[in-house]
């Protein structure tokens, strides 16, 4: 039986390789789909995170979702891992990447990965958030629960092996310095 993989990225300010995780599946039935689904499962796992922490919820913004599913696509199509180069200043939009076997894992499971990383994650000033010392390993957790973040788009785009999530945030977080929650 195969593995399903995936990967994890998070904007970083350091430069740090995406993690690869390989795990054992249940089942190896294809994981249901659709872009309303993944709106709803995105939202509601971005937004029971911050609602953990007392942040208020994101807002779906289909423009976000339009940029992320442009760099899904051209992730997908290249077949690589890497974060898109962001403008600075107000224009910057932050950006958690998730890549794993194609049709294996739910719309909830990409964003509990994410979320997961609330085990390391403390609240001290971007680099410094995480109980490891590596900033990667709750660097999207942060990006989720950044309280001045009021937006999220996200898509996914596949290629013959993989599937290729991209969340967008505005204001984006993980800002060196700053702290995410207040």
């Amino acid at each position: 039986m195969l593995l399903p993989f995936l990967f994890l990225a998070a904007c970083s300010p350091q430069n740090e390789a995406p993690k690869e995780f390989v795990e054992r599946r249940e089942s190896m039935a294809p994981a249901p789909g659709g872009a309303e689904r993944l709106r709803s499962a995105m939202l509601a796992a971005h937004n029971a995170a911050r609602a953990a922490v007392n942040v208020a919820p994101l807002t779906w913004d289909d423009a976000l979702a339009r940029d992320a599913a442009a760099y899904a696509r051209d992730l997908a199509r290249r077949g690589a891992f890497e974060h898109s180069r962001q403008p600075r200043g107000p224009a910057a939009q932050g950006e958690n990447l998730w890549k794993g076997t194609r049709s294996a894992y739910r719309y909830e499971e990409m964003a509990g990965h994410w979320v997961a990383e609330r085990r390391d994650y403390l609240n001290r000033p971007i680099p410094n958030i995480s109980r490891t010392g590596r900033f990667v390993d709750a660097g999207h957790y942060a990006q989720i629960v950044w309280s001045r973040t009021t937006r999220v788009g996200c898509a996914l785009a596949s290629n013959a092996r993989e599937d290729v999530l991209v969340c967008r945030y505005s204001p984006a977080g993980n800002v060196m310095g700053q702290v995410a929650l207040p």
